[in-house]
């Protein structure tokens, strides 16, 4: 499974900003696809997540601003982070990632098997 990762970039708080994150290759072994977020100094964290049948999970920074979504194409999955009014703390580098796990492990970054390679959002106040 590759992903690549596209719509990081610098955005005013209040504001809005779109990630994607194209999936290609053995996309029918995925069955969670997620955003985590690492900031400078700080650990990988999860933004939001999903599966396959809809079970979303969000950090709690995120829930009612952030919306994750999922397009399904022909062999590709792409996945989405709609940012709704981002706050300076949501600055980072965004990281996309995919695997066949359940929903019991979306918050569990060590569980994903593939990542892409990052998108930076920098949010401005």
């Amino acid at each position: 499974v590759q992903l690549q990762a596209s719509g990081g970039g610098l955005v005013q708080t209040g504001g809005s900003l779109r990630l994607s994150c194209l999936a290609s290759g053995s996309v029918f072994s995925i069955n969670a696809m997620g955003w985590y977020r690492q900031a400078p100094g700080r650990q990988r964290e999860l933004v939001a997540a999903l599966t396959t049948s809809g079970v979303t999970n969000y950090a709690n920074s995120a829930k009612g601003r952030f919306t994750i979504s999922r397009d399904i194409g022909n062999n590709t999955l792409t996945l989405h982070l709609q940012m709704s009014t981002p706050k300076p703390e949501d600055t980072g580098v965004y990281y996309c990632n995919a695997d066949s796990l359940d929903y019991r492990h979306l918050s569990i970054p060590a569980e994903y098997a593939y990542w892409g390679q990052g998108t930076l959002v920098t949010v401005s106040s």
